[in-house]
């Protein structure tokens, strides 16, 4: 009556990826899934979901996802564009571009940042003193 499909080896793991420690991989890495990183990645990093660099954990290159968070080491230019958590023993040098930041006392914060809001709001007044929400 009701036909299951069987669920892929991601679904039943969580979808989420992993390279452990003491890999290292040279090259991009693009997934449409969350991503754990204890090796070493150079190269660039594409996700639409969450990246965790583990305290074993680098990258030398570009990061581009939706939420991140760091207790390893980065270098290069990152863009998350909801949340970036730095852990404290993490250790971030090149550009940051973030929707919200949190930095842990003690991380190693050596980078531009910008902060950007996911959703950007301008008010404009009208001529009989009312105010205009636009999106």
């Amino acid at each position: 009556m009701f036909d299951k499909k069987p669920k892929s080896y991601t679904d039943l793991l969580g979808k989420t990826n992993r390279i452990v420690e003491g890999t290292t991989i040279k090259g991009d890495i693009t997934s449409p899934a969350d991503f754990r990183l204890d090796g070493h990645l150079v190269g660039n990093f594409e996700s639409k979901g969450k990246l965790v660099i583990g305290p074993a954990g680098s990258v030398t290159g570009d990061i581009l996802c939706k939420n991140c968070d760091i207790e390893g080491k980065f270098n290069g230019k990152i863009q998350v564009t909801d949340f970036l958590n730095l852990k404290a023993k993490s250790v971030v040098h090149g550009e940051v571009v973030c929707g919200k930041l949190s930095v842990e006392p003690g991380a190693i914060f050596t980078a531009s940042c910008i902060m950007k809001s996911t959703s950007v709001k301008s008010i404009t007044q009208k001529n009989d003193g009312q105010q205009e929400k636009t999106a």
